[in-house]
């Protein structure tokens, strides 16, 4: 009679391919390179983002010139010229006010250092008279309670004089400030390696956008291939929803900027005149475009003016600003950029926080699309999947119950 020889527990335990080992060490692998090279790729990465969002944004605006007739070589030209009109114009307006604005504030500059100099100057002479005051006190100090314990007076320092200026400049808040103003000079440096990336990335992102015009199919359907066949519709759902989203953002953008600048323009033009108001306004439109940081940015270069001219000019500056940030958040961004955008401000601060620490300066220009970008993908792989169900009544429901709120009665 044959003998039977059970099977062990482990024979019946899945053993792992080799093969699959191996993939996932090279996917590690991978992972690893990647976060480890990703300082080098992300102006790449970037590059590769603005193109996409901006021929987006584009996109409706060649399809309707497109619709009158041909194909979509003129259409692009078209726009491509009008592009470099509007950069032309653009420059050409601020480099004449900014070239004189800077030589009138650089011939200031020395008046305004001496001015600084002189409370600086009383400040340090204050401080050497107080310290001798203090030391002659000390001193007597120490002569009553050596005479009442009996013991010998120790012998007083000789009487210092008050040095000049120049001898304790070295330590004084003015060499202080002065070591400030050469680190602030030295740091230009860095600013121009910045800005000359800056612009590799935005004349990459230009030729870019006019090439992607010209025939965005290859780019789009790219996008597909890595895509599993099962999953193209949902590809396709979530293609079109940001192909409908990223014109609305940068009509919204655009119509904030021109909002904006126009505003500052108005307010500038009693206090500058036309050419540095003009001027004024075409920077705070432009930096209308970074989320929170622009407008505060926009304040320099008026200011500056400002104390070029002196008296309450820099007070009237400050008003101004004060009450176009205050139509900004309370008319501008409810009516025109919230219905574009529709995403929380804290989700634009921390996505700019992150896009900056990813790409640098100008991940800022991405930052708020990405948000609703992601919001995107959330609806379509995750809450329709794991939330199928679940409405924004129910959500809100389930907010104010976790924030123990009582819901408003209706009148």
């Amino acid at each position: 009679m044959a003998t039977v020889t059970p099977a062990r527990p482990n024979d019946a335990t899945p053993k792992t391919k080799p093969g699959s080992l191996a993939i996932y060490v090279i996917l590690g692998a991978a992972l690893f390179a990647f976060l480890q090279a990703f300082w080098l790729l992300s102006p790449i990465l970037l590059s590769f983002l603005l193109i996409l969002l901006v021929t987006l944004a584009l996109n409706p605006v060649i399809s309707w010139m497109r619709g009158l007739g041909g194909g979509r070589e003129i259409p692009t030209g078209l726009v491509t010229v009008g592009l470099l009109l509007l950069i032309a114009l653009t420059g050409w307006a601020l480099f004449g006010p900014m070239k004189a604005s800077v030589i009138t504030l650089a011939a200031r500059v020395p008046e305004y250092w001496e001015r600084m100099q002189k409370p600086l100057i009383k400040m340090e002479q204050h401080a050497v008279l107080s310290e001798a005051k203090l030391q002659a006190e000390v001193s007597s100090e120490i002569a009553v309670d050596a005479a009442a314990t009996g013991q010998p007076e120790p012998p007083r320092p000789a009487p210092q004089p008050v040095p000049p200026p120049a001898a304790s400049e070295s330590g004084s808040i003015r060499a202080s400030l002065s070591d400030l103003l050469y680190g602030v000079a030295g740091g230009f440096s860095a600013m121009a390696f910045n800005a000359a990336q800056m612009l590799v990335v935005l004349v990459t992102v230009f030729f870019g956008v006019i090439f992607t015009l010209m025939n965005p199919r290859p780019i789009i359907g790219a996008l597909f291939v890595l895509t599993p066949e099962r999953h193209h519709d949902q590809a396709l759902a979530i293609a079109r929803r940001i192909g409908e989203f990223v014109p609305r953002w940068a009509g919204a953008t655009l119509a904030g900027m021109a909002t904006i600048g126009l505003l500052v323009f108005v307010l500038m033009w009693p206090i500058f005149g036309f050419m540095d108001a003009l001027v004024l306004g075409l920077m705070a439109g432009v930096l209308e475009v970074v989320p929170f940081v622009g407008p505060l940015l926009s304040v320099v270069p008026a200011l500056l003016l400002a104390l070029g001219q002196g008296g309450m000019t820099p007070v009237w500056v400050v008003v101004a600003y004060l009450a176009v940030q205050a139509l900004e958040n309370n008319v501008i961004l409810p009516l025109i950029m919230a219905r574009g955008m529709k995403v929380h401000p804290v989700a634009v601060m921390f996505s700019v926080l992150l896009c900056v620490a990813a790409f640098g300066v100008l991940g800022v220009l991405v930052a708020a699309p990405l948000v609703a970008i992601v919001a995107i993908l959330h609806d379509e792989l995750y809450r329709k999947r794991f939330l199928p169900t679940v409405t924004d009544a129910d959500l809100d429901r389930l907010a104010r119950t976790a924030l123990r709120e009582k819901r408003a009665v209706a009148r």
